[in-house]
């Protein structure tokens, strides 16, 4: 591509202070490219270039020979995971030489898991989302962001979405699980993902999945850890906080983007169109709730919430600002029955407020329940949060 389109991001990232800083994201999402836009005078050393990668992954105490004496920018290491021996370094320089880093990664769990410090809180995390409605604006098409997702390269000119879809799982199978080492056995893990885009939108059986993919159950589990370590998916937790009743104990689960469940995720004649559109719509609702609350440092905490008889709301927004309730609905009509789980979640939380998304044209009130259309509701749902 000729032109590389840029979008004005919500990412608020302070580049007048001086302490360091963590900015995570999943691959493609744009945080190499906002860093090169913003800070066009500084150092970038990019452990995704082989030459880079192989010096300091042998020798990680010559970054500080690859710094210009009295470097006073900011000095980026892209996808710091890849040696995290070089976070000692990085703690040492900003110690004696007072350098500014800001180091970019694809998890920062996986990090820490690998007896990592994270820089003894040296340093300010940041996280880099998909795109969102607010950054797209007049480009914003709810049937396009429901079939391809909000990847910054599903929205360039002259691309073949579905080949770039395709190639981001087999890039991220490549270079982050292969050569990683993070499991030996590639074949069942690509066959692990496939399966667990059944899953998307849906409480999770470890066992269940593992007969299916023809796993073992703790296989399956530690798979699940690798693809929240890789930022590509999340498990969503009941809530159930002064519960007054018995309540799901299973998480849900959801892959971080739309596109990515739907490139993943299998049709054929016996699949339900309602089913995978209605997955896809909560991944979309979703992905603008953990993008606000992060650019906008909002506090909410994330959950779904389920009785034990399968009385359901589909996402909970918990914090200092509020608690938030929302059920998501594809169909145009609302019925008695779609607003069952908000009514039965306000009879236990009195203080909550309730919103019933759904696929009509016009909002609707019922008693403590507003109805909002999708695309409406993506566009307020800053204003509702805050």
């Amino acid at each position: 591509m000729k032109n590389v389109k840029s979008f004005d991001r919500l990412l608020n990232l302070n580049l007048q202070q001086t302490q360091s800083v963590f900015l995570f994201g999943p691959r493609g999402t744009g945080k190499t490219f906002w860093l090169k836009q913003h800070l066009s005078d500084g150092l970038v050393l990019d452990l995704l270039k082989t030459s880079t990668y192989n010096e300091l992954l042998a020798n990680p105490s010559d970054l500080e020979w690859r710094i210009p004496e009295g470097f006073d920018n900011w000095i980026i290491i892209d996808e710091v995971q890849k040696i995290p021996a070089l976070l000692s370094e990085v703690h040492r320089l900003i110690e004696d030489k007072h350098y500014r880093f800001i180091l970019t990664g694809s998890s920062a769990r996986s990090l820490k898991q690998k007896g990592v410090d994270l820089l003894a809180g040296r340093a300010l995390n940041y996280y880099m989302h998909p795109l969102t409605c607010f950054e797209l604006g007049s480009l914003f098409s709810l049937s396009k962001a429901l079939k391809y997702g909000l990847l910054p390269m599903v929205y360039q000119d002259d691309i073949d979405i579905e080949l770039y879809l395709e190639s981001y799982i087999t890039t991220y199978l490549r270079e982050e699980i292969l050569q990683e080492g993070i499991t030996r056995n590639i074949g069942e893990f690509a066959r692990f993902l496939e399966i667990a885009s059944f899953s998307q939108g849906a409480t999770l059986s470890l066992a269940e999945i593992g007969r299916e993919a023809a796993i073992d159950r703790r296989v399956v589990s530690g798979y699940f850890n690798i693809v929240e370590d890789l930022l590509l998916g999340l498990r969503l937790p009941c809530f159930t906080k002064r519960a007054k009743r018995r309540m799901a104990v299973h998480p849900k689960f959801y892959f971080f983007d739309v596109g990515i469940y739907r490139i993943l995720r299998p049709k054929g004649p016996l699949d339900s169109i309602e089913e995978i559109d209605g997955a896809a719509l909560e991944t979309l609702f979703l992905q603008h709730l953990r993008a606000l609350n992060d650019y906008y440092r909002l506090g909410y905490q994330f959950y779904f919430w389920r009785t034990n008889n399968n009385v359901e709301v589909d996402f909970i927004a918990y914090g200092e600002r509020g608690l938030h309730a929302f059920e998501i609905k594809r169909k145009k009509k609302i019925s008695r029955m779609d607003m069952k789980g908000l009514q039965a979640f306000k009879k236990d939380y009195d203080m909550a407020k309730l919103y019933l998304i759904y696929g009509g044209d016009h909002e609707e009130y019922h008693e403590e329940i507003k109805a909002i259309p999708f695309e409406r509701a993506l566009f307020q749902l800053l204003e509702i949060l805050q």
